[in-house]
């Protein structure tokens, strides 16, 4: 029988044409599964050689988790005339599995023989693209409920503090619950920004500051945000700082806030009365470096001891009922562990059912001082401000944006306008005079980004007013957009008095649009120097100098065909090159020293030119801008 199934297989056309020179895997089978002949393409596939598996049993090679419904899927087949896309694993000859499917045919029926022909075909790719696709839709999903808990405890601490703020209070205690709305929105505002770099998203990185704070503040500030809840429920909140640790030191505190956040918010969750603390102390210090344990105890339900090694997984709470009666994604300890672990931290937990809970966090941290710590927005600040100078335009849609920045423009005398879209702006940009526009990107009518190309494009010398982007979406390839658009900078929303001020205060005297110029852009150094245009005017006029001169020494070292020479002079002004945004030229310098050191020299006579191009360009766009001033 087995002959007779081989020599059917083999004769005619079918055999040379489907058999042997076909790319998919065939195995002739009887209905024991004993294999009795296999094709070249074993080989190429599973790795075996010719005849290797004849008169093996093909259940042998099957992943044996999965060998009983393979099995009944096998003898299923036995019974039909055809059978398609029977999945399963392999054994290949290195000892992995691969995946395969089957589309049989049944040769009992036609020719009378208890035998399959089985054609199989590789889809281990197709797996793996499946297996790619559920974990991004598990990821996507994971990142939808994290930002979901994320932002859902600043938005609570802000209803509370409003909530307080309706029941008249004495002064102090008003100054008090808009501090703790502020930090509120504060923490709300980081992570929306999180949402917004996509980049960051995308890759799954989270970026760390290094900055000075102050810890007893940032202790303070929570225990003053979740003062309203605890109070409701009757639940005594406190913190404790140990007098060693009353310091300011250098770290990220916004991710040392959101642990802390997610901590004493499940406390709360998870506390019906009694009282909950918040401790820091030192645990080791070497140097300037500070090793601090931050621990949060509460008195609530407790988490039983074989929930213990699993509650920092994703989704996991101690029972499904916890879900039930308390809400929540169960991802807030994932979230606080991540933090932690990245922050070469570590979190670890005590607890007991219906005593309570302690969760300790050590967290390494450097000593700083004074001089450490960010600028921060006094109450009076906003009110000593002046900026009567100046004439804004500002185009907005948004009744309640548009009310919060003319609060802030009017706070500073500024003169103020409203346009309500776009095409407004422009029309009112054609009859009268401003020094600044603020455009909202996003407007009916006419967008932000396309009143910008209209102005830009037309009524000289108009088309050089300074133009701030307001913009809710601040990745980086939509402030890129802004730029090409010929928007000076832009303010992401939501956005601080300080924000604000700080981009109008460097309009007196601003570089005109970086659209203008095709060699250089500006928004380097703009960056690094924060907007300091006495230093961005100070490095124009070092690289002016220096431009000129470099032009006529990489000529010379080009005619003399000296490209070591040529090498080490574009070396020197790459950094130069890289300041003021010559890409093109960077790019061109790379390549250049690259040349050198490869002894590939046939094109360096070409690039040099072009190089010498660029360098005489730039500094004829820097005069334009700084000899005429």
């Amino acid at each position: 029988m087995n002959n007779k199934l081989i020599s059917y297989v083999k004769k005619g056309s079918f055999y040379q044409a489907v058999v042997e020179d076909g790319s998919d895997i065939i195995f002739i089978v009887d209905y024991a599964g004993k294999i009795l002949y296999h094709n070249r393409s074993v080989k190429e596939t599973l790795g075996y050689r010719s005849n290797a598996l004849v008169g093996k049993s093909f259940f042998d090679f099957i992943f044996p988790s999965t060998l009983p419904a393979f099995k009944k899927a096998y003898a299923a087949s036995t019974k039909k005339r055809y059978n398609e896309s029977v999945e399963f694993q392999f054994r290949c000859k290195d000892g992995t599995f691969r995946y395969l499917e089957f589309n049989s045919i049944n040769l009992l029926q036609k020719e009378k023989m208890k035998g399959m022909i089985l054609d199989c075909r590789d889809i281990e790719q197709r797996k793996k693209d499946a297996d790619e696709l559920l974990h991004a839709q598990k990821a996507k999903e994971l990142f939808l409920a994290n930002i979901s808990h994320e932002i859902r405890t600043p938005i609570n601490g802000i209803a509370g503090m409003a909530s307080l703020l309706r029941q008249n209070p004495n002064a102090s205690e008003h100054a008090l619950y808009l501090q703790a709305i502020q930090s509120a929105a504060d923490n709300l505002k980081v992570i929306i920004n999180d949402i917004l770099d996509l980049t960051s998203i995308e890759s799954g990185k989270l970026k760390f500051e290094q900055i000075g704070f102050n810890l007893n503040d940032l202790l303070k500030s929570l225990i003053d945000t979740f003062s309203f809840q605890a109070s409701e429920k009757g639940i005594r909140l406190h913190y404790e700082l140990q007098p060693e640790v009353n310091r300011i030191f250098i770290g990220d505190p916004v991710r040392l806030n959101q642990i802390l956040l997610n901590l004493i918010g499940n406390a709360i969750k998870f506390t019906q009365q009694g009282s909950i603390s918040l401790s820091c102390r030192l645990l080791q210090q070497k140097n300037k470096k500070y090793i601090l344990s931050f621990e949060v105890a509460d008195s609530g339900i407790g988490i039983p001891q074989g929930k213990l090694s699993t509650i920092f997984e994703s989704f996991s709470q101690a029972d499904a009922s916890i879900t039930r009666k308390y809400g929540g994604t169960g991802l807030g300890l994932t979230i606080v562990k991540q933090l932690t672990e990245l922050q070469k931290g570590h979190i670890s937990v005590k607890s007991k059912e219906g005593v309570g809970s302690v969760f300790t966090v050590n967290i390494p941290y450097l000593l700083a001082n004074e001089h450490h710590l960010p600028h921060t927005n006094k109450p009076t600040v906003l009110q000593k401000k002046n900026l009567s100078h100046l004439s804004v335009l500002l185009a907005e849609d948004n009744d309640i944006n548009q009310l919060y920045a003319s609060s802030i423009l009017k706070t500073w005398k500024c003169k103020i306008e409203l346009a309500e879209n776009g095409l407004v702006a422009v029309e009112k940009i054609k009859s009268r005079d401003y020094d600044v526009v603020l455009m909202d990107v996003q407007m009916p009518v006419m967008d932000g980004l396309e009143a910008t190309k209209v102005i830009r494009g037309s009524m000289p010398p108009k088309n050089q007013i300074p133009i701030i982007a307001l913009t809710a979406n601040a990745s980086p390839k939509d402030i890129e957009e802004c730029r090409q658009a010929g928007m000076n900078d832009w303010v992401a929303k939501p956005f601080t008095p300080d924000d604000l001020y700080h981009k109008l205060s460097s309009i007196k005297g601003s570089i005109p649009a970086q659209k203008a110029y095709s060699k250089i852009n500006l928004s380097h150094l703009e960056k690094v120097s924060n907007n300091d245009e006495k230093f961005i005017r100070e490095i124009a006029q070092a690289i002016l100098q220096t431009f000129p001169d470099a032009v006529i020494q990489i000529q010379k070292a080009a005619t003399a065909g000296d490209w070591i020479s040529l090498g080490e002079i574009v070396h020197k002004i790459k950094p130069s090159i890289t300041m003021i945004g010559m890409k093109d030229a960077k790019e061109k310098a790379i390549h250049i020293e690259e040349l050198v050191k490869s002894g590939h020299s046939a094109p360096l006579r070409l690039l040099a030119d072009e190089l010498c191009a660029d360098l005489s360009d730039a500094t004829q766009e820097l005069q334009e801008i700084y000899l005429r001033q």
